[in-house]
């Protein structure tokens, strides 16, 4: 079953995606970090990819509050979560009461209820997997991984219990990641942040904490799933890539490996493609500054042992979800990166070559903080709008079918 727009749907005016001036020339805006250069060619302002299609902007509902994450049910539903703390349940027009069943979250700032996945096989176990900000008392809280069971009425998670708890706690309501990706291995990964901590204390550097840092862990358990890169002595055992700043961005390529967006500070966010064991640099390297106009770090942006970008953008996008295409609507866009932008305003779609950004563009501009990103059944993209009160929706091609 493919998603229905159901009787609530606004269908807006056609949007040309052809960008205004502004927009078109996004490569044109000058860096903050103006004497920084790239290791390689088009590791950074690759070129702008002409726009000269129409796409339909369908609302699917606009009574979301700070929506942050969305998971595809096999019948086209879909699951949303609030960042206040509720999950809801869209499908055919209709946006369900808050699902019961979840802990409590931190809701301040940047906290709250955070991502949400599930299982490839949901139809017979129905699980689901969500990432939250979980308060620890005195003001400390932590990225924290739930799972549970979605009951055969939808109206609550069952059976439901925490199997991770990001150490240490932390008194900081801010950078909290949290991606959730189900691996082409079976394992879960976790994307988190380093907690807004200044870089003077490199804490995603430290193997000792879960601060900058991508986990693999057993979807079942929580625990660090078998041969992660790290286990044994002080390190983690749950950790499988380190050195990153706020990763909340994360997505299976077509060939199933684990690409992640993260947020840079004034410049710096960095696409990358993972690799185990591996040091992303945050903060001895960065492409950015800090919000001050100082170097952030050391002030470099290479250093040995630790991996460069696939790409960087400066001045910033704010990324936050990604997929890749493969659909159908849209074949030209297949093996493409979309990526929300919540500083650009826009879907940012990066065409990839051989492990390489070949072109960017910015689609559906002005549409506001994109959140997250999924692919709908019949190649539609599914955007989520941060806002209170936020909006899903559904961008497609001129001509194609609404549903």
């Amino acid at each position: 079953m493919i998603l229905h727009r159901g009787p609530f749907a606004i269908l807006a005016a056609l949007v040309l995606a052809m960008p205004s001036a502004a927009l078109a020339d996004f490569n044109a805006d000058p860096p903050n970090a103006i004497d920084q250069s790239p290791a390689f060619a088009g590791q950074t302002r690759a070129p702008v990819m002409p726009q000269a299609m129409r796409l339909i902007r369908t609302v699917l509902t606009e009574d979301l509050r700070h929506p942050w994450g969305m998971a595809l049910l096999p019948d086209g539903g879909l699951l949303i979560s609030e960042r206040p703390g509720q999950l809801r349940l869209y499908r055919d027009g209709r946006l369900s009461p808050p699902i019961k069943g979840l802990p409590e979250v931190d809701a301040r700032d940047q906290g709250g209820l955070l991502d949400v996945a599930v299982a490839p096989n949901f139809a017979e176990t129905r699980q689901v997997w969500f990432s939250f900000s979980e308060p620890r008392g005195n003001g400390e809280n932590g990225t924290a991984v739930g799972t549970g069971r979605l009951s055969q009425d939808e109206t609550a998670l069952e059976e439901m219990r925490v199997i991770f708890h990001q150490q240490p706690g932390v008194e900081s309501p801010l950078h909290f990641g949290s991606r959730l990706v189900l691996g082409s291995d079976g394992y879960l990964y976790v994307t988190t942040g380093e907690r807004a901590i200044p870089p003077e204390t490199p804490v995603a550097q430290d193997l000792t904490n879960h601060l900058g840092k991508v986990l693999r862990l057993d979807p079942a358990t929580g625990e660090a799933a078998p041969g992660n890169p790290l286990a044994g002595g002080d390190a983690q055992p749950e950790i499988w890539t380190y050195g990153h700043r706020n990763i909340q961005a994360a997505a299976l390529d077509g060939q199933g490996r684990l690409w992640t967006v993260e947020h840079g500070p004034m410049g710096g966010d960095e696409l990358n493609l993972l690799e185990p064991g591996r040091n992303y640099g945050w903060p001895v390297i960065s492409y950015g500054l800090n919000y001050d106009g100082t170097r952030a770090g050391q002030g470099q942006t290479r250093h040995e042992g630790m991996e460069q970008p696939v790409y960087y953008w400066d001045p910033v996008i704010a990324p936050s979800g990604m997929a890749f295409y493969e659909g159908a609507m849209f074949p030209e866009w297949r093996g493409d990166a979309l990526i929300g932008g919540l500083q650009a305003g826009a879907l940012v779609r990066l065409r990839i070559e051989g492990d390489r950004v070949t072109g960017e563009q910015r689609l559906a501009p002005d549409i506001g903080r994109v959140r997250d990103v999924e692919i709908a059944p019949d190649g539609a993209v599914l955007v989520l709008i941060d806002d209170d009160p936020g909006k899903l929706i559904r961008l497609t091609r001129r001509g194609a079918l609404p549903q």
